[in-house]
């Protein structure tokens, strides 16, 4: 994890936001076919864990006590949602700043296991039946689904969700739903979705994570516009106190429909769940310290390693654990946004990259607690290593020629730096780059080939990473490159952001095991153009778009492994990002009145709160206000 930025996932494992596999269209068994009874649950390239008699996750404790307060400060954002506050109820729009956990207020059609990679299983969906040729899924409604004002939710309330998120929702959801050729209902239990040809393998189950929402609620309230009225949900818990930009609070629904499901038995066990916001980490981190709320993932090494001597960790008031994260671990850095005509040789953001010294930086800043992030499959087997497999050959042969030729060889890696925070050989290699490229000096100062003096602003939206991107600063300066450091607001960084109006930016991302059309909104020529998508760079690079559909396209593991390795190559060799850091594990504090399952799954990260829950219900489970 990284100093930078919270961890960019969705930890509502119903709401999948960067892809996490799909069913492939070849896969199909006969049992799954129109006509027969359906199957409970969906997944990617193999059979499914559970039996259709499931009685709960294996790693759930369904003997959880209910009762207490989850507090914490936000870890994770998805769509137009922001770290340090928020304006609005609505988060699945572009305009606004979601609030945080509305994603717990609605109720999809299924719902991810966390102990396999790619499966889902049945939540307001009961069964659904697939066409041989997968591109038609019936999906068959409980009638016991309720919203929370007891009206029932139908299939016409699903079809209208689905069709309205590709329409009005947020960009990153439209694109993904560009192969969902629409959804009808056609009665109140029957949900029939429909999938254009070749479609990305990760649409239906991006399609069965959606929530659902209320058609008649949104007859009265247009769906495209930042609100503060509550919307009208289905989900384990409801909206309840809440102050804009300072906290919110989610009430959980004692009588929720969906409680006793095989895929909801021992989650949501906390009564309330809240989350407070800051616009400074150390300001946060204090708030901590005074009980202001009670569970924190650290992402500041400085901060874990010096500054947890506090009394209540001394006493054991507050407990400290470190889990693995066994995860793709995705790409982290400072994004180079090529749309901006200084950006766009690739020597000149090579040259960039030999500025940053790695090495320095964490040994004298983050504590020797972070690898160097080389690719943008960090930490999975689709990462590209080595010279290219016979396999990857195949794909990367019809652009030969179009693509650097470094592409058949080994991958880049940034390169390793003396440690000394500057290292002349790398400051020397980057000027050599920098005049190839017709950066020139002139009067002291590196100039553009139009003779402009080449500027560069770094955007922040919190001032705690000032340090680190200091002496970086520093070595472009030795470099004639007048760099230059802004910290703005949260909402105009992500005004700022959503229309790529910035020269760097830092981002975080990571796909799942089984990407799919999720890799479109972070590297193809139609995310490069689209606001608000996660193509912060402008990667627009046919042969990108090329290797993503042979990803998308793949029917076996296998075959998907060794496409997104050739389409690591050819990323990698672009030199979009500033590489920065990962750590493979999760920092947690919290006050001693939780608990947790003794063995986490692998896909779901730490678990809270979802599979939380308090010790001991006592008045000391409330945090301070």
């Amino acid at each position: 994890m990284s100093d930078t930025s919270r961890r960019l996932r969705l930890n509502r494992r119903h709401v999948l936001g960067l892809g996490i596999g799909a069913v492939a269209a070849a896969r199909f068994s006969p049992a799954l076919a129109e006509g027969e009874a359906g199957v409970h649950g969906i997944s990617a390239f193999g059979d499914l864990k559970y039996p259709a008699d499931f009685p709960n996750f294996d790693y759930a404790n369904v003997k959880a006590p209910k009762g207490g307060v989850f507090s914490t400060v936000p870890t994770s954002r998805a769509f137009n949602q922001s770290f340090q506050t928020f304006n609005s109820l609505n988060a699945y729009i572009l305009k606004g700043d979601g609030a945080q956990g509305m994603g717990s207020t609605f109720a999809p059609l299924m719902v991810r296991a966390a102990d396999e990679p790619d499966a889902m299983y049945g939540l307001v969906a009961k069964s659904v039946r697939i066409s041989p040729d997968g591109l038609t899924y019936r999906f068959t409604l409980r009638p016991e689904a309720r919203f929370h004002d007891g009206s029932r939710l139908t299939a016409r309330d699903a079809a209208f969700s689905l069709n309205i998120l590709k329409s009005k929702g947020h960009p990153l959801i439209s694109q993904q739903l560009r192969d969902m050729a629409g959804a009808a209902a056609t009665d109140d239990a029957t949900l029939v979705v429909s999938f254009a040809a070749k479609r990305g393998r990760d649409v239906p189950l991006l399609v069965a994570g959606l929530p659902i929402f209320s058609q008649a609620y949104y007859t009265a309230h247009p769906f495209d516009e930042s609100s503060l009225d509550i919307p009208l949900g289905s989900g384990p818990y409801k909206v309840g106190r809440f102050e804009v930009g300072r906290y919110i609070e989610l009430d959980r629904v004692k009588d929720w429909w969906g409680a006793e499901l095989p895929v909801s038995r021992g989650f949501y066990n906390f009564d309330t769940l809240r989350f407070d916001f800051y616009r400074d980490r150390d300001v946060a981190f204090e708030g901590f310290t005074g009980r202001n709320y009670l569970y924190r993932e650290e992402f500041t090494s400085r901060t874990w390693n010096t500054r947890y001597d506090f009394p209540a960790v001394l006493d054991g008031r507050v407990k400290r654990e470190t889990l693995p994260d066994e995860t793709p671990s995705g790409a982290q850095g400072w994004f180079l946004n090529t749309r901006r005509d200084k950006f766009k040789d690739a020597r000149v953001r090579e040259a960039l990259g030999c500025a940053f010294d790695f090495e320095w930086t964490n040994k004298t800043i983050m504590y020797g607690a972070y690898v160097r992030t080389v690719s943008p499959f960090q930490n999975s087997d689709m990462m590209a290593s080595g010279p290219p497999s016979p396999e990857e050959l195949v794909l990367l042969e019809p652009f030969r020629g179009k693509v650097s030729a470094e592409v058949f060889a080994a991958p880049f890696v940034p390169p390793t730096s003396d440690g000394s925070g500057q290292d002349r050989a790398l400051l020397r290699r980057a000027i050599q780059l920098l005049n190839d490229a017709g950066y020139v000096m002139k009067d002291g100062k590196r100039v553009t080939p139009q003779g402009e003096p080449f500027r560069i602003e770094f955007l922040l939206d919190e001032p705690t990473f000032q340090p680190h991107h200091m002496p970086y600063i520093k070595n472009l300066g030795t470099l004639g490159i007048d760099a230059t450091l802004r910290v703005v607001d949260p909402v105009q960084a992500r005004a700022r952001r959503d229309d790529f109006d910035f020269d760097i930016m830092i981002e975080r991302f990571s796909f799942s095991t089984v990407p799919g059309d999720s890799l479109r909104s972070f590297f193809s020529m139609q995310s490069a153009a689209t606001k608000g998508s996660n193509n912060l760079a402008g990667i627009a690079d046919p042969v990108v778009d090329a290797l993503m559909n042979e990803v998308i396209a793949a029917d076996t593991r296998a075959r998907l492994v060794f496409a997104a390795r050739a389409l690591d190559r050819v990323i990698r060799a672009g030199r979009y990002w500033v590489p920065q850091w990962y750590a493979n594990t999760h920092r947690l504090a919290y006050w001693d009145v939780f608990g947790h399952p003794a063995n986490l799954p692998k896909y779901i990260g730490v678990g809270a709160p979802d599979l939380w829950w308090t010790a001991a219900k006592t008045s000391a489970t409330e945090p301070t206000k």
